[in-house]
């Protein structure tokens, strides 16, 4: 096996394709990380034979790689003969690690750190992919893939396929937090609020913050706010009569929105806004914002309305 020089200054086996540790160089770091990292998260070691610190780490962190079974994979980025990809990194200071899933970084760190502060970094990552998604199920399918083939359901409307991949999820991580949120979606979507809310009742206190339990939790909120709002038609005829009666205009937009007419709704608030931006102490552009996290930052009606929001405000 042919062999190139390690970070600790000794020969290191050079990786095959099934390795957990392999040497990367720019060309591969697209493939070897950001596409690797899609399933399993990848840690990136930036280090230099020069730097007497990145001997004392490297070693470290192949050992608790190794350790980890496959949990985690480990890629090693030697920065003098890969300069551009240092830079493009931002790369001060090593050794510094990063560490990437789901093709974004996850965490990291500079410096050399004591054994003990590695490990916890690296069972750190492993914890935060997989709530993430970073196993596999009984069939032997990454949960981000599942995970990933829900969303992908859900976009489309196509609530069964959806519940079927979160489900297959749950089954393997009963708190996946991507899996809990994705079920709660797909049963808020057959108007089974109350197991939506129980689903997302039963994710862990530290992890209500997740940007997909978040979006779950204000779609909850919103469908029980627009449950009382009352007929619309009736709302629109008061609006109409008094188009200065913002408790009314911003109830016919909650009228809309239980009625399904989204972009309805996001109308009727931004007029409120354009009206008296501080009404109510800012209500309806709090309730726009609840409905943006609750469509996600990828629905078009988001990204439309957040603009039309920024313009009211600060023009």
């Amino acid at each position: 096996m042919d062999t190139i020089p390690g970070a600790d200054g000794t020969a290191a086996a050079q990786a095959g394709p099934g390795d957990l540790i392999k040497d990367v160089d720019t060309a591969a770091f697209m493939t070897e990380v950001i596409e690797a990292s899609q399933t399993v998260p990848v840690i990136v070691d930036f280090w230099a034979t020069w730097c007497g610190p990145c001997k004392q780490l490297g070693p470290t962190l192949e050992k608790l790689v190794r350790e980890a079974g496959g949990k985690v994979r480990l890629a090693k980025v030697d920065i003098d003969n890969n300069q551009s990809l240092a830079q493009q990194l931002r790369i001060q200071s090593i050794p510094t690690v990063y560490a990437f899933f789901g093709g974004r970084p996850l965490d990291g760190f500079q410096g050399a750190l004591p054994e003990s502060e590695v490990k916890a970094f690296v069972d750190r990552v492993i914890e935060s992919a997989t709530a993430m998604g970073g196993g596999v199920d009984a069939e032997g399918t990454p949960t981000a893939q599942l995970i990933a083939e829900g969303k992908a359901a859900l976009a489309k409307d196509d609530h069964g396929t959806a519940m079927q991949k979160f489900a297959r999820v749950l089954e393997s991580e009963e708190k996946n937090v991507a899996g809990l949120a994705g079920l709660a979606r797909c049963y808020l979507a057959a108007g089974e609020s109350e197991a939506a809310r129980n689903l997302i009742d039963s994710v862990p206190e530290d992890k209500r913050g997740d940007p997909d339990v978040a979006a779950v939790q204000s779609a909850l909120d919103l469908a029980a706010e627009s449950k009382d709002a009352g007929a619309a038609a009736e709302l629109a005829a008061k609006v109409e009569a008094n188009p200065a009666d913002h408790q009314a205009r911003f109830d016919l937009a909650m009228a809309l929105f239980a009625g399904g007419d989204r972009a309805g709704a996001v109308d009727a608030l931004l007029e409120v806004v354009r009206r008296n931006a501080g009404w109510n102490e800012g209500a309806a552009r709090k309730q726009l914002l609840k409905m943006f996290e609750a469509w996600g930052p990828e629905d078009p009606l988001t990204a439309e309305g957040r603009e039309r929001l920024s313009t009211l405000l600060f023009s």
